[in-house]
C-alpha cells in the first residue's frame, strides 16, 4: 500500500510540476518553430567561432515574416549608418538609427545581446529601429568587444567609452547631449546598468533613462526562472553556463558587482524600465532587479510578458507581445527625455 501510494504521490507531483511549465503562446510557437526548421546547434557543443555562424532568432522572425508577406523589409527609418567612434582601446563600430524629425533629438546608447560572445549588430537591427521611431531619438547601437577572443571586462569598458563618445559629440549628428538614455538586451542590458553606474560614480552626466530589456544581472543558475527553464528555447541554462565559460577570465569574475549587479548599488541613478520575459532563465533576477533598484530610491516600471521567450522584444511584425512591449519601452523613454527638458526650462 505505501509503495502505491509513493507512486500516486510522485505522478501527482510530476503532473503539478508539468502543468505550471509555460507554454510559448502561438505568435512566439510560430517563431520558435522557424527557429527549430533551421536547426541551430547547442551552443555547448560548438566553439565561438562556430556559435557566430549559429541560425538565430532574429533569422527565424524573417522566415516568419517573408512566409507570411512574401518579402522581408526593415522598418524604415530617415537614416541608418555605421560610423567608427573613440575609445580607449582602439576604434569602436557603432551603428547610428536616425528617425524623421528636425532640431536636436534625444539620444539611446544600445548594446545588444549574445552573452557578451556572439550576435552583432546585424542580429538586433529590429531593436533600435523599433526604438528610434517610438521614442523618436537617435539610437546609437554599439558593438563592443566580444569574449573569448576580449574577455571581462573588455565589452564593459567598450560600453562606457561609447557613452562617453556620445556626451562629448551628440551635437555633431544632430543629437542633444543633454537628453541621453541607455538601452539593452540581456547582456547589453547588464551593459547599460553599468554605464549608468559608471556615470553615477565618474561624476559625469548620468543617463536620463535605463532601459532594461531581460538583463543578464545576476550570477545565481538555481533560482526559480532557471530551474523552469532550464531547457528553454532559445536561451537555456547550459548555454548561459557557455557564456560564462567564455566571458569570463575565471570563476572569481562572478563575484565582480559589474557581473553580479544584483549586488551593486543603484542609488542616485535616474529613472528606469525593465522588461522580461516568461520562458527565460533570467526572469528571476529581473524582477529581484526591479525590487532592489526600487528599494534603494529608483523610479522604475516592471513588466513581465507571459507566453514569449528571451529574445522576443525584436519581433514585433510577428510576436503581438513584443509590440506591446516595445510601446512600453519607447512611452518611457519618452517620458524620461520630456521631463529633463522640462526640468531644463525651470
Amino acid at each position: 500500500m505505501k509503495s502505491i501510494l509513493g507512486i500516486i504521490m510522485v505522478l501527482s507531483i510530476a503532473h503539478a510540476n508539468a502543468a505550471k511549465e509555460a507554454k510559448p503562446d502561438a505568435d512566439m510557437k510560430s517563431v520558435l518553430d522557424a527557429l527549430k526548421a533551421r536547426a541551430p546547434k547547442p551552443l555547448d557543443s560548438l566553439t565561438a567561432i562556430e556559435a557566430r555562424k549559429q541560425p538565430s532568432p532574429a533569422d527565424a522572425t524573417k522566415d516568419v515574416i517573408i512566409k507570411k508577406d512574401g518579402k522581408f523589409v526593415p522598418e524604415a527609418l530617415a537614416k541608418v549608418e555605421d560610423l567608427m567612434i573613440d575609445g580607449a582601446a582602439g576604434k569602436i563600430s557603432a551603428r547610428f538609427y536616425t528617425p524623421a524629425g528636425k532640431g536636436l533629438m534625444p539620444v539611446i546608447v544600445y548594446y545588444h545581446g549574445g552573452g557578451f560572445v556572439i550576435a552583432t549588430n546585424d542580429t538586433y537591427d529590429a531593436s533600435p529601429r523599433a526604438l528610434a521611431n517610438g521614442a523618436n531619438a537617435i539610437v546609437v547601437s554599439v558593438e563592443y568587444r566580444k569574449a573569448p577572443e576580449h574577455k571581462f571586462p573588455a565589452a564593459h569598458d567598450d560600453a562606457s567609452d561609447a557613452y562617453k563618445w556620445v556626451l562629448a559629440n551628440a551635437a555633431s549628428f544632430n543629437g542633444d547631449p543633454k537628453r541621453v538614455a541607455v538601452a539593452g538586451e540581456s547582456a547589453g542590458g547588464n551593459l547599460a546598468l553599468n554605464v549608468a553606474i559608471m556615470a553615477r560614480d565618474a561624476k559625469i552626466m548620468i543617463p536620463r533613462h535605463e532601459l532594461l530589456i531581460y538583463p543578464l544581472v545576476g550570477t545565481n543558475m538555481n533560482n526559480d526562472s532557471y530551474k523552469a527553464n532550464a531547457n528553454a528555447v532559445p536561451l537555456n541554462k547550459s548555454a548561459i553556463e557557455w557564456f560564462v565559460k567564455n566571458f569570463t577570465n575565471s570563476p572569481a569574475d562572478l563575484n565582480d558587482k559589474r557581473i553580479n549587479l544584483l549586488a551593486a548599488n543603484f542609488e542616485g541613478l535616474n529613472s528606469a524600465t525593465i522588461i522580461t520575459a516568461e520562458i527565460d532563465p533570467l526572469m528571476t533576477e529581473g524582477k529581484e532587479l526591479y525590487t532592489r533598484m526600487e528599494s534603494q530610491g529608483v523610479k522604475v516600471s516592471y513588466k513581465n510578458y507571459d507566453g514569449v521567450t528571451h529574445e522576443f522584444f525584436g519581433m514585433a511584425p510577428v510576436v503581438s507581445e513584443a509590440k506591446d512591449a516595445q510601446n512600453f519601452a519607447s512611452s518611457n523613454l519618452k517620458n524620461a527625455f520630456t521631463m529633463q527638458a522640462q526640468e531644463a526650462a525651470e
